[in-house]
């Protein structure tokens, strides 16, 4: 724990958005950690590389500084008709790199239509609409990093 909080500490005192660290100790034992800033946390996701198909360990938050700690007044979890993410993983806007995204602000979608992808452990995984209504706000970026409960979109 206290290397992966020096690891944030040095993402946050360089200014970076993003970082990286792989540690190759012998043949079959690795380890690689990866912390994303994202609004207001910075996610990190350790997961050892000689079992590829075994799960991940879950995902640790670091908390950022009590200044930035007070909840914003729009805060996207409170939101009615929210979308959260179902798993950690990577998201997509649309199927492919230059694709047209599967929706966009003001779209009508229905019940079960897909609204993007989530990539995790190498498998894309559609996530559909939870509801019919307009998709009024995309919280996330195209290949952006997202935690199991993250938001993602409302749909009203």
């Amino acid at each position: 724990m206290a290397f992966i909080q020096s690891l944030a500490e040095l993402l946050n005192r360089n200014e970076l958005t993003e970082l990286t660290v792989k540690r190759e100790y012998d043949e079959n034992d690795r380890l690689t950690v990866s912390l994303s800033k994202q609004s207001r946390q910075i996610a990190v996701q350790a997961a050892p590389a000689a079992a590829p198909l075994a799960p991940a360990p879950a995902a640790a938050a670091i908390p950022a500084p009590a200044s930035a700690a007070a909840a914003p007044a729009d805060d996207p979890a409170s939101l009615p008709g929210i979308v959260t993410s179902p798993m950690v993983g990577t998201a997509y806007l649309a199927a492919e790199p230059g694709a047209a995204p599967f929706v966009s602000i003001g779209q009508q979608v229905s019940e079960g239509d897909t609204l993007m992808i989530v990539e995790a452990m190498k498998t894309m995984n559609h996530i559909p609409s939870p509801r019919t209504g307009t998709v009024r706000r995309i919280l996330i970026d195209d290949g952006s990093p997202v935690e199991f409960g993250a938001p993602l979109m409302v749909v009203e």
